[in-house]
């Protein structure tokens, strides 16, 4: 990839390729110029257009492979959670959008959408046992970077948690980067190693959320032979 040409570039490749090829006349597209990336067409009455050339179709196809990649390492890594949750005797949902209440100005609240790749609660039938727990999955740094910059998600998944949990992929960070808000778990080899405990709070279930979840599909029981007999049970009131 040249040099100095980022995701900004290559978003305005990809826009180019989807679109009639209109210049913007920006910085952005004088470097994609220069890299020969993009060319100026002109048409038989003079107008110009953008058109990606053969070394831009090149960035592009690379970057699709990387982005399939880094999804397909992500899903992986959720499953595996959602795993680890489920022998811990866990009920688990992957991919949820959930309300989350924010304290708003002059003490209203307002609210903000959480998407955790892993949400999960105790197998109880007793409400305070809950115990709901979010872990977040984060495979490029990049993507974890993006995250720790929008306040208002970690705080979303903070309502509605009890804990709260950054899952890494083994050298995109050091636990000293992550909020001390949240645990730490690594995931080294075949496992899940934890790099901090995360604090636990007092939480309950809102009930928005009780529908939210009654409407989804849990992940279905480990087809083990064992089901739930690993499930710890309630503690004693």
């Amino acid at each position: 990839m040249a040099d100095g040409l980022g995701a900004a570039h290559r978003r305005r490749l990809r826009e180019v390729w989807r679109s009639a090829g209109w210049p913007c006349q920006d910085l952005v597209e004088v470097e994609l110029l220069a890299a020969g990336w993009l060319e100026r067409v002109r048409d038989a009455a003079g107008r110009e257009t953008l058109r990606v050339t053969d070394a831009g179709i090149g960035v592009l196809a690379a970057t699709l492979q990387k982005n399939r990649a880094a999804r397909s390492a992500h899903e992986d890594l959720v499953a595996r959670v959602a795993a680890e949750m489920q022998r811990a005797g866990r009920v688990v949902w992957r991919g949820l959008s959930l309300r989350a209440p924010l304290a708003g100005e002059d003490g209203a609240t307002r609210w903000v959408m959480a998407m955790p790749d892993v949400f999960s609660i105790r197998h109880t039938t007793v409400e305070d046992y809950a115990e709901p727990v979010v872990h977040e999955i984060k495979v490029r740094r990049a993507d974890l970077l993006s995250d720790l910059r929008r306040p208002d998600k970690g705080a979303a998944y903070r309502a509605l948690a009890s804990q709260c949990w950054y899952v890494l992929a083994d050298g995109i960070a050091a636990a000293e980067e992550i909020p001390p808000e949240y645990g730490v778990l690594v995931a080294a080899g075949g496992g899940l190693e934890v790099a901090r405990a995360a604090p636990r709070r007092a939480a309950r279930v809102p009930f928005a959320v009780w529908m939210s979840l009654a409407r989804a599909n849990a992940e279905p029981a480990p087809d083990d032979g064992q089901g739930w007999l690993g499930a710890p049970p309630d503690p004693p009131p």
